[in-house]
């Protein structure tokens, strides 16, 4: 009698090049998907609509692959604690095997898992590192301790020989009537809706959700065209460019293997025939390495997630003003440049990464508001947002986290005289000011007349950021 696996997938929806799956694929034919909706992380005050309706947009496509691969997706929805054994041992299953995390809900989660796994005598395969080229441990300092800064980090993992992307699983078999009633009994159901389970979200994607609108994403950025690898050093930082992947929700959900996308880059640095374009693909590859930089810290300093990093911003004395904090998060601040980027997060879900940077560094050196509250409006609103790099880029912007440069101070005039000097992005995010000089948007000084009714700034970054500089000076004595 053939063995039936369950495989859990979590931050792990496609089939191709997939570490865990892939191992049961080798054990036996009859690997049956399961993916549990479980509301400790579909409810509370940090889900956004649009990471809801990406993620059941995977899980459609991922459904529709499984059944092209023979096989079958199961869906549950309730506490994966019980939910899993129990779907387990409704069908027989000898084993369940499943991808590892970073996360400390996660990782708490899955021992208790286990722990209910072993009481029902179900065996259990949960070493697969899949989300990262290196699992945590992999890359350490001479000393043997975890990193704590990412440039070291950079180039010991950079050395490191990194595995092949892996084939996705053919000849699935399905379950039978028998087994598929059992399943039904245990609690599986047909996919929701982000609409049936309380969301509501109509603006579309970075890109589409799914397997194959991420490969194809990363099929055409990889290529040498004037909006691909060969030029993203370049043009990563102008956000009225189309210079990124778009390729962070599918890395967030697991919609493309993480040893697919290196092979990309890693090609693409191979065919290159100049000093310039391999610069271009090795800033991709930095920002790879930044993103498993964030997850090993969080997964050896899970402390992280609840807090500050550096003494001084632990009891930081932030002033923390709630009109303020809501007129950032509404894009009113009277910078024009913050007030875009907050405005297409508001709209699409989603915010270019310089411009991230600008209105983290805005909330927390110029209107001295503890990072905490940006943190987790980014994830309410985020379509990517992923605890691991949402938390790291946070504390990067406040300097509180592990960063051997401690202040770090955003002009936003200047950064949008930098990035957007012919008012291109603001513009488009501020209608109201589109006809304003060019000079004017960039620098943020209109004047009462061309401004319309747009606020006027509610701060002076000059004054603002001498403050947080006392206070934090008065921290650190």
């Amino acid at each position: 009698m053939v063995d039936l696996v369950l495989f859990w997938h979590r931050r792990d929806l496609r089939l191709g090049d997939n570490v865990g799956l892939a191992a049961a694929r080798d054990r036996t034919s009859q690997v049956i998907g399961v993916f549990c909706l479980d509301p400790s992380l579909l409810q509370g005050n940090a889900v956004a609509p649009a990471r809801v309706a990406y993620m059941i947009g995977c899980l459609g496509d991922l459904q529709t692959r499984y059944t092209a691969a023979g096989g079958q997706l199961l869906v549950l929805q309730g506490d994966p604690r019980q939910k899993i054994p129990a779907l387990a041992t409704a069908l027989g299953a000898a084993a369940v095997y499943w991808n590892r995390d970073v996360e400390p809900y996660a990782r708490q989660r899955d021992t208790q898992v286990v722990e209910a796994l072993k009481a029902a005598g179900i065996e259990f395969r949960t070493t697969f590192w899949d989300q990262l080229l290196h699992a945590p441990g992999e890359v350490r300092t001479g000393a043997g301790a975890p990193y704590q800064v990412y440039t070291p980090f950079w180039r010991n993992w950079v050395k490191q020989p990194k595995g092949k992307p892996l084939p996705a699983p053919e000849g699935l078999r399905s379950l039978s009537a028998q087994q598929t009633e059992a399943a039904k009994t245990a609690g599986c159901i047909d996919l929701p809706s982000a609409q049936d389970l309380g969301f509501s979200w109509d603006q579309g994607f970075p890109i589409e959700p799914g397997e194959g609108a991420a490969l194809e994403r990363l099929a055409a950025f990889g290529q040498d065209d004037p909006a691909g690898i060969s030029t993203y050093d370049e043009q990563r930082n102008f956000p009225w460019v189309d210079g990124t992947s778009r390729l962070s929700a599918a890395l967030k959900f697991g919609a493309v293997g993480i040893r697919t996308v290196w092979a990309t880059a890693a090609e693409a640095y191979q065919r290159s025939r100049s000093d310039e374009t391999r610069g271009n693909v090795q800033t991709w590859q930095q920002e790879l390495a930044w993103r498993e930089f964030y997850q090993h810290v969080l997964y050896f300093f899970p402390e992280l997630a609840d807090g500050p990093y550096r003494a001084p911003l632990k009891q930081f004395p932030w002033v923390n003003n709630e009109d303020q904090f809501q007129a950032w998060c509404e894009g009113r601040t009277g910078y024009p440049m913050v007030d875009a980027a907050m405005r297409q997060l508001n709209e699409t879900g989603w915010m270019h990464n310089r411009c991230r940077m600008i209105v983290a560094s805005f909330l927390t050196k110029d209107l001295i508001i503890n990072w905490q509250w940006g943190e987790r409006y980014f994830m309410q609103h985020l379509v990517d947002g992923d605890l691991a790099a949402n938390n790291g880029g946070w504390q990067w912007s406040a300097s509180s986290g592990m960063d051997p440069k401690p202040l770090r101070i955003f002009n936003p005039a200047s950064q949008a005289q930098k990035f957007d000097s012919e008012a291109e992005y603001i513009r488009q995010w501020v209608p109201e000011l589109r006809s304003v000089d060019t000079g004017s948007l960039v620098t943020g000084k209109i004047s009462d007349r061309d401004r319309a009714g747009y606020p006027a700034p509610m701060v002076d970054h000059n004054i603002q950021q001498a403050l947080f500089k006392d206070k934090y000076k008065a921290q650190k004595a």
